[in-house]
C-alpha cells in the first residue's frame, strides 16, 4: 500500500540543478518544496571530485556539494536522500521507494533535475570476457574518494575530454600507473596545456586515432586491444580501464511520462522557460544536456525557479512552441523549443555543442532562410566543447514559420 502525500514542488534529482532550483524556490516561498535524492546523499557528482574549482571561490567538489545542500535546507525545502522515483500514478503524481516503504507523491509543479551518465562498456558494444576492473569514471571516483577501495595497479583510460583527465587523476590518487589515455579523436578534447601536463609531466602517453576493440582476461582484466585508425592492431597490459564522457542524459523518467524528448540532445525538450510540452513539469541541468559544468547547472537549476512560481501563480502553459535545430557539426542545441512572442529571462542563452574542432566560428540563425541572427565566437572551441549563444534574436521569429536552424556561416 503506498502512502499518499502533496506538496508543491517536487524536485527529482540532488545535483547542483536540483539543489539550485529547491533553494531558490524555497526562498521566494513557493510553499512546501521536496527534493528527492536517490543516493545516501545529495550533491550530485561533485561529491565524489576532489579537485578545486568549484564555484565562486573554487572549492572542491565535495566542498561545493555541501554549500548546495545547507543552502537547499537553508532556504526551507525538505532533502530526501534514499529515495528512487520509480514512475508516474498522473500528470504530476509520482511513485517513489525508500527507506519508509512506498509513497505516492503529488505536486503542483514537478522539476525533472535527473542528470546525466556516462555510457558503460556494455552501451558501447566493447567486445570481449567480463573481468573486473572495469569502470566509468564516475565508478571510479566513488571508490576512490567514497569508499576508498583498491583499484587496481596498471589502468588504461578510454578518452581524452576533461572528464577523462580527471579519472587520469583520480588513478594516481589511488596510487596507479596509468598506461595510456586512448581516443578514437585525432587529439585530445582539452587545452594544450592540460593535455601536455598529462604527457610531459606525468609521463602519460596519448594514444590518437585508436579505438578499444576487445576486454582480456578472466576473472580480471588482464589487457585491452587496439585498432589503430590506419587498421593496426595492438595491445595494452592492464588491470583496470575506465571508459570515460560519451554522457546521455537520464531521461529514463521523462520517457515513462511520456514527456517528449529532443532528438539532438536525447533529453526533455524544453523551452526558454524549462518547461517540457506535459504541463506542470519542468526539467533542468543535465538531464537537458550531456554534459555541462556544475556552474552551469546550478545556474539552470536556480533560473528555471522563476517560471516555477509563475506557474505556481497561474501562468497559463504555453502550446508546443518552434522547433530549434542545430546543423552539423553542430551536435545539438538548448532549449530547443521556442515560444513566439515570449521574451527570453534576462542574460538567457542557448548552449551547443560541436563535433569538431572549430577556430573562431560564426554562429548563424535562421528561419526559413531568412537569417535572424550571427555572432563570431572568438575562440578555439575543441569537439564536445560547448558554445553560448545570447537569445538576443527570438524576438525576430515569425510565429507561423518553420523551425529555427543554428549552424555556421
Amino acid at each position: 500500500m503506498r502512502r499518499q502525500r502533496a506538496v508543491d514542488v517536487l524536485v527529482i534529482g540532488g545535483g547542483p540543478a536540483g539543489l539550485a532550483a529547491a533553494g531558490r524556490l524555497a526562498t521566494a516561498g513557493a510553499g512546501t518544496v521536496e527534493v528527492l535524492e536517490r543516493e545516501e546523499r545529495a550533491g550530485g557528482v561533485p561529491r565524489h571530485c576532489h579537485h578545486r574549482g568549484f564555484g565562486r571561490w573554487g572549492m572542491t567538489g565535495p566542498q561545493y556539494a555541501d554549500r548546495l545542500v545547507e543552502a537547499a535546507l537553508g532556504a526551507g525545502a525538505a532533502v530526501r536522500t534514499g529515495v528512487s522515483a520509480t514512475g508516474w500514478a498522473g500528470e504530476l503524481a509520482v511513485e517513489t521507494t525508500g527507506p519508509h516503504g512506498l509513497e505516492r507523491i503529488t505536486a503542483r509543479a514537478v522539476v525533472l533535475a535527473t542528470g546525466a551518465r556516462e555510457r558503460p562498456r556494455a552501451a558501447r558494444l566493447v567486445p570481449g570476457t567480463r573481468p573486473a576492473g572495469v569502470y566509468t569514471t564516475g565508478e571510479l571516483q566513488q571508490a576512490v574518494h567514497l569508499h576508498h577501495q583498491r583499484i587496481g595497479t596498471r589502468a588504461v583510460v578510454v578518452g581524452a575530454e576533461p572528464v577523462s583527465y580527471a579519472a587520469l587523476t583520480a588513478l594516481r590518487r589511488a596510487g596507479v600507473e596509468v598506461a595510456a589515455l586512448v581516443t578514437e579523436e585525432r587529439r585530445p578534447q582539452v587545452g594544450r596545456a592540460r593535455a601536455a601536463s598529462a604527457r610531459l609531466g606525468r609521463r602519460v602517453p596519448l594514444l590518437t586515432g585508436a579505438t578499444v576493440v576487445e576486454l582480456l582476461g578472466r576473472g580480471r582484466l588482464s589487457g585491452v586491444r587496439l585498432r589503430h585508425a590506419d587498421g593496426r592492431p595492438g595491445a595494452i597490459a592492464c588491470d583496470t580501464v575506465v571508459f570515460t564522457g560519451d554522457f546521455v542524459p537520464e531521461q529514463e523518467l521523462a520517457r515513462r511520462g511520456g514527456v517528449p524528448l529532443d532528438a539532438g540532445t536525447r533529453g526533455p525538450a524544453v523551452d526558454g522557460a524549462f518547461r517540457t510540452a506535459s504541463r506542470g513539469v519542468f526539467a533542468v541541468g543535465n538531464v537537458l544536456h550531456a554534459v555541462e559544468p556544475a556552474r552551469a547547472a546550478a545556474r539552470e537549476g536556480a533560473e528555471a525557479a522563476a517560471a516555477v512560481r509563475r506557474h505556481l501563480e497561474g501562468a497559463v502553459w504555453p502550446s508546443a512552441g518552434l522547433q530549434v535545430e542545430a546543423v552539423a557539426p553542430l551536435r545539438w542545441v538548448a532549449p530547443n523549443r521556442l515560444v513566439p512572442g515570449e521574451r527570453p529571462a534576462p542574460g538567457a542563452r542557448f548552449v551547443l555543442r560541436t563535433a569538431e574542432t572549430l577556430t573562431r566560428p560564426v554562429l548563424l540563425v535562421t528561419q526559413d532562410g531568412r537569417c535572424l541572427h550571427r555572432a563570431r565566437v572568438p575562440r578555439r572551441v575543441l569537439p564536445n566543447g560547448a558554445l553560448h549563444l545570447s537569445g538576443a534574436w527570438v524576438g525576430l521569429v515569425d510565429a507561423a514559420g518553420g523551425a529555427v536552424r543554428i549552424g555556421l556561416a
